[in-house]
């Protein structure tokens, strides 16, 4: 018989009704075998005397006799086990240092393999085993085993935390959800640990994003910072090359100090590359984490420690790290330090390249009809404009100047670089420059910064303004045949050119824009013929 027990499972020895091995088990006549006394108190609860398994009905309630043969098979079976469990207790190793040890366990303490939520206590596999075989017990939820299960109580009504409050973020007690929590949005432990498990994921992965995105603008830095340097490299060498002997030593040590710089801007841009990508590895591990906290039937265990996952590791602020581009000035920085020891020639030089350097922001500007003071006669191109004798019926419309020999350009510009160059030749009175959209384009205008105009003017053929605040008298050396306007909208920067001269007029500099900026124009006054000449908008010649 012992033999016969050894070849059946623990499933054939179990009640259906109470789950436990059988107690004095009892053959109805469907051939469905129970506890005597589980199959007595089902058919006292019950009108009708039914099978519970296979739902057979019996209009007479059987006469249940116990079954000596399966009795005996039973109690062998729960024979065996105890053996089982005692002789594999023996085999167990004694908790390491890190490990759960045994609650129940005198002297040595044993390595726990469960953790009980509702005993709160760790078992070892012997101890664990009522659990695994007792009716009341076997309902108990089991975990992988942990430490401190104290803290699963709620310490004001020492109950078990098995629910979630998303309102105040914290674990509760049922009765804390009908007192402390009430009205709360209150959710079983489980939802909450799905949700604040991919709250966590979701920020890790938007973290790694973001780290990536920031290595390509830092990668695109160096590419431009890089042609910031080809480019200065060729202006020094045209410069310096230029003055000869004169200035070779210079030359060498300008090239030198654009190289260290730019490598310095590599070597900063590679340490923050390898920054991120440390956080970015650390962050993969952090993910890991969570994933392998997810496999685990520990729930509160990781909303207990959400505070923890949700801090470390520590991460970089990135949002402000730029690698900006040391090189731009250098040229001009370095001519300055020679200032004393070269010549007029040698500015003119830097002139010629800084024109040339603005140049290629070129842009093309043609004039807006619906801008014009009716007495001012613009081409059909919209590159010429000049004042005339007759006054035209036009509609004054908002953007109209109607008493300054005023118009605007139809292209604005918010960001970035532009230039674009007027021809003035002939004439002996003009103002050109920018203007914000706000301006007041009606009655009485003083153009300044303050009032949204950044101009230069010529009065009576020879006198040259910037119409500051004050006023600057400008002293050139030739009058300009041909003006430059270069804005960065960025930097907060207006500057005018003497085209032919290669000259630098004037500078409008720490401007602060914060408008849409429109390319200005005033012809001034016809002055009975002498101031008839047009402003043209003449194409930008790149390799003059």
């Amino acid at each position: 018989m012992s033999a016969a027990s050894c070849l059946l499972t623990e499933d054939q020895f179990l009640c259906s009704i109470c789950q436990d091995v059988f107690t004095d088990p009892v053959a109805i006549p469907c051939g469905h075998n129970f506890c005597k006394t589980c199959i007595t108190q089902h058919w006292n609860v019950n009108v009708q005397s039914q099978c519970p398994n296979c739902k057979e009905v019996f209009n007479t309630r059987p006469e249940l006799r116990v079954n000596t043969l399966i009795s005996e098979m039973a109690a062998q079976f729960r024979q065996s086990a105890q053996q089982k469990a005692s002789s594999s207790s023996s085999e167990q190793q004694a908790a390491k240092p890190g490990e759960v040890p045994c609650d129940v366990c005198t002297g040595t303490k044993l390595k726990a393999l469960k953790s009980c939520l509702v005993c709160l206590d760790s078992y070892c596999e012997t101890h664990l085993e009522p659990h695994l075989t007792t009716s009341g017990l076997k309902t108990h939820q089991l975990i992988d085993p942990v430490e401190n299960l104290e803290d699963r109580m709620c310490t004001k009504h020492d109950k078990l935390l098995e629910r979630f409050c998303k309102t105040d973020q914290m674990c509760v007690c049922m009765f804390c959800t009908i007192s402390d929590h009430k009205n709360h949005d209150v959710v079983p432990l489980k939802e909450g640990y799905e949700g604040k498990k991919a709250e966590l994921e979701a920020e890790i992965q938007q973290m790694i994003q973001k780290r990536r995105v920031k290595i390509q603008e830092i990668k695109h830095s160096v590419k431009i910072s890089e042609k910031d340097a080809d480019r200065e490299i060729a202006d020094g060498v045209q410069v310096f090359t230029a003055l000869k002997e004169s200035v070779e030593r210079s030359q060498a040590e300008l090239i030198d100090t654009i190289k260290e710089k730019q490598r310095k801007t590599e070597k900063q841009a590679e340490g923050f590359i390898k920054e991120l990508e440390q956080e970015i590895s650390e962050l993969k591990k952090r993910r890991t984490e969570v994933e392998q906290l997810s496999r685990s039937e520990d729930h509160l265990h990781l909303l207990q420690n959400f505070r923890t996952l949700n801090t470390a590791p520590p991460t970089k602020n990135w949002t402000e790290v730029r690698v900006s581009p040391p090189h731009r000035g250098t040229v001009v920085r370095a001519v300055n330090q020679l200032e004393e020891t070269l010549s007029e020639q040698m500015k003119k030089l830097l002139t010629e390249v800084e024109l040339k350097r603005v140049q290629q922001s070129a842009v093309d500007v043609t004039l807006d009809p619906d801008t014009a003071q009716p007495w001012l006669i613009l081409s059909d191109d919209g590159k010429q404009v000049k004042h005339g004798d007759v006054k035209k019926n036009l509609p004054d419309n908002p953007e109209r100047f109607n008493t300054h020999t005023i118009v605007l350009a139809k292209q604005s510009f918010s960001s970035g670089r532009f230039y674009y160059e007027v021809q003035v030749k002939e004439k002996t009175e003009w103002d050109l420059g920018v203007a914000r959209e706000s301006i007041n384009r009606k009655g009485h205008i003083t153009a300044t910064p303050q009032n949204g105009y950044w101009t230069i003017c010529l009065n009576n053929q020879n006198e040259y303004k910037a119409l500051d605040d004050p006023q600057v008298r400008l002293s050139l050396k030739s009058q300009p045949q041909k003006v430059g306007v270069f804005v960065d909208y960025e930097e907060g920067l207006v500057s005018f050119y003497d085209v032919d001269a290669a000259a630098l007029i004037y500078s409008f500099t720490g401007c602060c824009f914060t408008e849409k900026l429109y390319p200005f124009f005033s012809t001034c006054l016809n002055d009975g013929g002498k101031n008839s000449a047009p402003l043209i908008i003449s194409p930008v010649n790149h390799t003059e």
